[in-house]
């Protein structure tokens, strides 16, 4: 499967018509030599491809390397600790008022409870513990990060919020995959719609076009549009820029996938599929290096089985490390942190994951070139289903572990129209909690994208899923699942360029 990664690749091109290469450096852009637009390949979260260069640009993306502190002003702490207050008062009430949940009928006797008992691993659906537990704690980071906070200031914030909540807003024990889910992952979710937001705020503007940016930027970070609202930011309006911002491509597709039954084609139903790719600055800029100034993110919804809305979502974003250049490669090499979130008919996967990644680009001609990302990462804490496989049932149907896992993704764009491609997930999941055993689960998506014009184009997917579980005192166990999909997806590049 190695092998196959570095043979097979992977294209993210964002074309611009009327700038020189430097400039378009500055946007994270290549504009071709012959005059015509050629669309943005991108499908996974890989290192947006830029073909740049052999003369590269030092900070391209300008000097403005966090907010401007005049303009974005720390608030009291006990305030920011007062919106994480609020956010779990209303989360409480909403949810025994308009839910009428069972857990949510708390008191002085339940958090005396909780108190002395002590810890437990919960029971709750995969969905609530790995996507909307760490939603929750991005409204806590951001509750200071709104509020002129620092990423590393904001992170005590997303733990304090949900220490809080575990002791008092619920009526079962606190749980440790909560406290870790929440505050770990709801520190990446926090921070990563904090920079899109940023992206779309633009306090120099008025009008039409404030109210919509103001719009979406709420859309991104509910927790952010808040906080404006109460300091007046809806409406000041700036002679410059205030917000650190890099080049942003986002790629919307629209599509179907065959979900077979087994391997073989046309044995299960054909759904609709929604995709979302945001790849967040340029990764090979020569800059001064901060976390969080690189990122990538993919999203796929569809109307899967029972709750299986959210198929997928994988982030990846950068933590610390440099570029390393030469005369046709450049590379980004560097600590990460992921998130993956798998919920389809085959397995239920989440995992948090730290290691080591490279992203590399290495030049082939002025309109081709070869694309290699790889990610090796330690798993603190991850979860996979159970050897009956995922349901979608409200209790746990799942086990708690730990391990390693990789991402190879790798490719070659061939002339700015044809775009072959591979990316491969792996993952060891040792049990933790639960059935005790390992796990080992792939997932390997080749595929072909042509371009059509301007920012358009046209692709196809094979996806192969496959989950080997070696669990003790039962039969081992593999299970593979084969999909195919068909898209149409367009690209607006260079958004915060705009």
């Amino acid at each position: 499967m190695l092998i196959i990664s570095l043979l097979v690749p992977i294209l993210l091109l964002a074309q611009d018509n009327g700038a020189n290469i430097s400039s378009d450096l500055i946007s994270g852009t290549f504009r071709y030599p012959v005059n015509r637009e050629l669309s943005h390949f991108s499908d996974a979260p890989i290192a947006t491809a830029f073909l740049l260069s052999n003369d590269t640009v030092y900070n391209a993306s300008g000097d403005l390397r966090s907010d401007d502190p005049d303009f974005n002003t720390k608030s009291p702490v006990w305030l920011c600790a007062s919106r994480v207050l609020l956010n779990n008062v209303l989360t409480v009430g909403f949810d025994r008022y308009v839910l009428d949940a069972d857990y949510a009928r708390i008191g002085p006797n339940t958090w005396e409870h909780n108190i002395k008992t002590g810890w437990e691993w919960d029971s709750d659906r995969f969905g609530m513990n790995f996507f909307a537990h760490p939603y929750s704690g991005s409204a806590y980071f951001n509750a200071a990060r709104s509020n002129g906070y620092s990423l590393y200031e904001s992170m005590p914030f997303a733990f304090g919020g949900s220490l809080m909540y575990e002791y008092f807003g619920e009526n079962t024990l606190p749980s440790y995959n909560d406290l870790i889910n929440t505050t770990t992952t709801g520190i990446l979710i926090g921070e990563i719609s904090y920079r899109l937001s940023s992206d779309f705020l633009d306090d120099r503007t008025t009008g039409s076009e404030r109210f919509f940016r103001e719009l979406f930027a709420a859309i991104i970070n509910p927790q952010r549009a808040f906080s404006r609202l109460l300091r007046g930011r809806f409406t000041r309006v700036t002679s410059n820029e205030i917000y650190q911002k890099e080049p942003l491509d986002m790629t919307f597709g629209v599509g179907g996938h065959l979900v077979n039954t087994g391997r073989k084609p046309g044995t299960g139903t054909f759904d609709e599929m929604l995709t979302l790719q945001l790849d967040y600055g340029n990764p090979y800029e020569h800059t001064s290096r901060k976390a969080y100034d690189y990122f990538t993110l993919r999203a796929d919804l569809t109307n899967g089985l029972g709750r299986k809305i959210i198929d997928n979502i994988v982030a990846s974003a950068f933590w610390f490390g440099g570029n390393v250049h030469s005369s046709s490669t450049e590379m980004l090499i560097g600590g990460f942190q992921h998130y993956d979130f798998w919920d389809n008919n085959t397995f239920e996967l989440a995992a948090i994951g730290f290691g080591p990644g490279l992203v590399s680009r290495f030049a082939l001609s002025q309109t081709s070139a070869f694309h290699l990302v790889f990610h090796l990462a330690l798993v603190p804490l991850g979860a996979n289903s159970t050897r009956l496989g995922p349901d979608s049932a409200q209790f746990r149907d799942y086990n708690y572990g730990g391990g390693a896992e990789s991402k190879i993704e790798g490719g070659f764009d061939i002339g700015g129209w044809v775009n072959l491609a591979i990316r491969s997930n792996f993952y060891w999941i040792h049990t933790y909690v639960g059935t005790a055993g390992d796990n080992y689960i792939g997932v390997v998506r080749p595929r072909v994208v042509f371009s059509l014009f301007n920012n358009l184009s046209i692709g196809v997917e094979h996806l192969i899923y496959y989950s080997d579980r070696f669990a003790t005192g039962f039969p081992s166990t593999t299970d593979v699942r084969t999909e195919q999909k068909i898209f149409l997806q367009y690209i607006i590049p260079k958004f915060a360029s705009e």
